[in-house]
């Protein structure tokens, strides 16, 4: 038709243009651990204890019906010890054994709980991680795309992760680092030499999470990592990255307790009662209100920071209250709130604060110089097929089913 003027056509974005995915820097992902029944993990040790108790005591159908069993656990099941863990191996069925020291896990986006671990007790553990855990070790745990979503796209934590994206999507566990002891960085190779030609400074694991924390992009594909072309660019992006992390990682770095400034750190104004049931907050006085108790100053950036859409202190407050089938050990549980989940809670608020109020400035370094052509001209991507597989770890002996010596 006459007179009319097609508009131009605007092309994608090829993808050797866009920013690289981190699927390719860091090779070597792990799925989300899938722990197949909720008692194991708990927000408090004793409470594990106690289950542990109640189940071993029990017999018979009785145990059975307590342990929940599922296709890939039931007590008869003979599995491994998990990596570093001092468990029993024998059959639960014939000889639980004593109580395993609980430790601490990442049950979620910023939740830090405790988890009997106990191989037998496990659908999923991911041995692989359990090898690596501990020391320098930091995980990178990337959080399932969600369109629309508010959040970052990567999390860091030092604490060993579940994996599992608060939305229900399915996330991925990168460790920084493919062996125990902080050796051999989990980076294609060549990258970090690539990264230090590029902006004339040597380029180690820490920094380049750090950078990661900073620019992490989700997107359908998976979480992009714009790289700059300038180093002023990248030294700022570093710098901002280095402080997410820390407090990401609860001052794991730094070696001090994240801290809002005097005059803004949170104080319990009244207490929280025997059994909150709700949770609520009042933007004008900046409180959060746990069923009369009453927490502030809270800023609004830490009651409005989400994961994958879901905000992280309403989660936080549903794991602690939400209601369990009477009778099941997921049921056991403290009589009234503990002390210490008021001051885990006052940890948490902090945390989210600090991290809400640097939000703005990630997006400084959303966009990036370098895309997957300039690495692949490098010859650093595609990463080789063995960089996407765990490192052998013969360090250590590892119980097999039954008390067996297992060789890895």
């Amino acid at each position: 038709m006459r007179g009319v003027t097609e508009a131009p056509r605007t092309e994608a974005p090829r993808a050797d243009d866009e920013p690289p995915l981190l699927d390719e820097l860091m090779p070597w992902a792990v799925a989300p651990l899938r722990f197949g029944r909720a008692w194991v993990v708990a927000p408090d040790a004793r409470t594990l204890r106690a289950r542990w108790d109640r189940l071993a005591a029990a017999e018979g159908a009785e145990r059975e019906a307590l342990f929940r069993p599922s296709r890939a656990r039931t007590p008869g099941s003979a599995v491994a010890a998990l990596p570093g863990q001092r468990t029993g191996t024998a059959r639960f069925a014939r000889e639980p054994g004593p109580c395993p020291a609980p430790v601490r896990v990442a049950h979620g986006p910023f939740d830090e709980q405790w988890l009997l671990p106990d191989h037998r007790l496990i659908d999923t553990a991911r041995p692989e991680l359990w090898r690596v855990a501990g020391g320098p070790q930091l995980f990178a745990v990337e959080q399932g795309y969600v369109p629309g979503a508010r959040g970052p796209a990567l999390l860091v934590t030092a604490a060993l992760p579940e994996g599992r994206s608060p939305a229900g999507r399915p996330g991925r566990i990168r460790p920084l680092f493919r062996r125990p002891g902080g050796l051999e960085p989990n980076l294609a190779p060549g990258l970090l030499d690539f990264l230090g030609e590029r902006y004339g400074r040597e380029v180690d694991a820490r920094e380049w999470l750090a950078w990661t924390v900073a620019a992490a992009l989700p997107s359908p594909a998976g979480c992009r990592v714009p790289l700059p072309g300038d180093r002023e660019v990248w030294a700022a992006g570093v710098a901002l990255g280095r402080e997410l992390v820390d407090v990401q990682a609860r001052g794991a770095l730094s070696g001090k307790k994240p801290r809002l400034p005097g005059g803004r750190r949170p104080y319990v104004r009244a207490a929280v009662p025997a059994r909150p049931t709700a949770i609520a907050y009042d933007a004008g006085d900046e409180v959060l209100d746990l069923g009369g108790g009453r927490i502030s100053p809270v800023p609004v950036e830490a009651w409005e920071y989400r994961v994958g859409g879901v905000r992280v202190l309403e989660q936080w407050f549903a794991h602690r209250t939400a209601p369990a089938e009477p009778g099941s050990l997921e049921a056991m549980g403290p009589g009234d709130w503990p002390q210490e989940w008021t001051s885990e809670l006052l940890d948490l608020i902090t945390v989210l604060a600090l991290l809400g109020a640097r939000e703005p400035e990630r997006a400084a370094f959303a966009a990036g110089g370098l895309g997957g052509a300039d690495l692949r001209a490098a010859g650093v991507l595609p990463p080789p097929d063995r960089a996407r597989r765990p490192a052998s770890v013969l360090d250590h002996r590892e119980d097999g089913p039954e008390g067996q010596f297992m060789l890895l």
